[in-house]
Parts: C-alpha cells; structure tokens; sequence
C-alpha cells in the first residue's frame, strides 16, 4: 500500500560554508552551537521514530589539519571568484585539530550519527563544492565527489544521497552523481523563487519572496507523488520546505510558520506525497531551546500523521531504494 513520507536532511557543514575571518565573528557561535546540536538532534529524532539525512561536507571527517591537507582531491575547483574556493586561504585559519577548532571538523559527532543506524550519513560534497558558479568544471566536481566517497569509506560509511551546496543543483552533473553510486540527491522547490542559481544571479528579490513564502503560503505545497519522482537516476528528491530558525524578530509570526510547515505535512500525507524538510544544525546553534520546541511540535504532528495515515519517515536514500 502506497503511504506518504516524511524526509528530513540536514546540510552538516560547520564553517565551511561561510568561508571567512568575517563568518566567524557573524556566525561563530551558531558553528559551535552544532556540537551541542547534534546529539539534541539525534536524542529528539529517537524519541519520535524518525530517520534523518544528515548531508556531511567531506572536511570534516578529518580529525587534523595536516590529515586534511594530505587528503586533497587530484583537481581542484578552479572558480573565477577566488573567495569561494577553501582552498585559496581558508587553511590559513584552520586549526591543528578537532579538540582545539570547533569550525571545521567533526569526526565525534560523525561516530554519534553512526551510533543511530536508522539515520543515514549522506555527501555533502567534500569541499561544500559549488556546481553553478563559473570557472568549476563536471570533471573537478568528479574529483571532489570521488574524495568524498573516499573519506567516508574510512569510517566504514558508503554515499549514496547528495545535497548540493547552496542549493546549486546541477542536472548535468547527475551523470557523475551515477557513476560514483549517488542514487539520489535533494534537488530545489518547483517554483521560480526556488530555481537553482548562482551566487551571483541571485537577488534580493527572491530571498523576500521566499522569506514570506516560509509563512505566507505562495509557493504552494512542494510535495510530490512518487511517479513524479521516478523520472531519472539519480532521482531528484525535492525540497519541500526549509526549517527556518528562530529569531526573536519574528516571534510574532511562529504560529503562521508552524501552520505552514504542518499543513503542507498533512498534504503529503492525505495524499500519499513526499514532504521534504531541510536546514542546517548551525540554524539550531544559538536559541537551542526555541529550535527545539519549535522543532518537537513538528515531529509531534508527523506521530499524529502516522498514526491517522500511515505517514512514514524515510531516509533519502531508502525513499530512492522504494522508488528504484
């Protein structure tokens, strides 16, 4: 019998995608809040029966600096904007190791995952690699891809989802995706404010329009029927619906969030469709308590589903097996 599900990625990436002296000052505390996170994390999707994705960027399986730096990928990807590269000067402001830098590796919080097998630890490429910016090539995201497998392999862990930094989904790369035994990958909302793009063409615009849209129903469900999704190999698992953290700001507005993430659940359930929701463990760093309600009223809700529908939670790649 057909049921709908319920699937939830997380982009484990630490400092790595900020990539600056700037970053740490703005987003430090959020980085090292994810320590903290993750066994918060793990310990609430354990009490709901609920499996998560946790997308990991290769860097941080490294417990040292100079493991790291003697485990470079073959190509490299050769960007025209220079800042958005790691290698051209973000090891300068990395640690010698896990124990004294918080911001770039965690291969403790790695082995917790690994604790919790209903969990799946999935690719985040390996240097948080962007497949829309100019400059890159398929054959350097080849290389960055197979180093990741490569790294993962050593903590006895074989890829098979992927998530595409930023959210540059790249159809053209699905071939290497295929080849280096990726089954699936989250691709982005069938909507134009969510259309894969570059930093560079991205504008102020669409980030609005998608901020209000976390509250403001404007891009309608995203939720998706199997047959829809059986289209390609690798099946593109699309996003449904980013977990925006708390901000006081907003506070106001928390129940119109929480309405919007829980109506378009229900859909997916009464409908036999996939909801898709997604963020980062840094977006719990800071404010941990509210996160974490916040995110205990949506896991409730999807125990009511399952109980009333038959609602599931699945991994990524166990969605892509039951597709495939």
């Amino acid at each position: 019998m057909e049921t709908g599900n319920f699937v939830i990625s997380l982009d484990f990436e630490l400092l790595w995608g900020v990539r600056d002296k700037v970053g740490i000052a703005q987003y430090g505390e959020h980085i090292k809040g994810v320590h903290k996170v993750i066994p918060r994390l793990l310990e609430n999707f354990n009490e709901y029966h609920v499996k998560a994705t946790f997308a990991i960027v290769g860097f941080l399986f490294f417990e040292t600096k100079s493991e790291l730096l003697n485990n470079l990928p073959d190509r490299l990807p050769c960007y025209i904007d220079k800042s958005l590269s790691p290698y051209t000067g973000h090891f300068d402001i990395v640690g010698d190791n896990f124990e004294t830098d918080l911001y770039h590796f965690a291969p403790r919080q790695i082995r917790l995952i690994q604790k919790y097998p209903e969990h799946e630890i999935g690719s985040h490429t390996f240097s948080h690699y962007y497949c829309l910016e100019k400059g890159q090539t398929i054959e350097d995201f080849k290389s960055d891809i197979l180093n990741a497998q490569r790294v993962a392999g050593k903590f006895g862990i074989k890829l098979t989802s992927l998530v595409f930094p930023r959210n540059q989904y790249n159809d053209e790369y699905l071939s290497v995706c295929k080849e280096m035994g990726l089954t699936c990958c989250r691709g982005n909302e069938i909507s134009w404010i969510y259309k894969a793009l570059n930093a560079e063409s991205e504008s102020l615009f669409r980030r609005a329009i998608r901020l209000i849209d976390a509250y403001i129903n404007i891009s309608g469900h995203n939720c998706y029927a199997i047959d829809s999704l059986k289209s390609k190999y690798t099946i593109n698992i699309p996003s449904s619906r980013f977990l925006r953290p708390y901000t006081i700001k907003l506070k106001a507005l928390e129940k119109l969030r929480l309405n919007r993430i829980k109506s378009g659940m229900t859909y997916a359930a009464k409908n036999n469709r996939t909801y898709h929701l997604w963020w980062h463990p840094h977006n719990f760093g800071i404010n941990q308590d509210e996160n974490f309600a916040f995110l205990e009223k949506i896991l409730l809700h999807y125990k009511i589903l399952n109980r009333e529908y038959g609602f599931q939670s699945r991994t990524m790649s166990e969605l892509a097996k039951q597709i495939l």
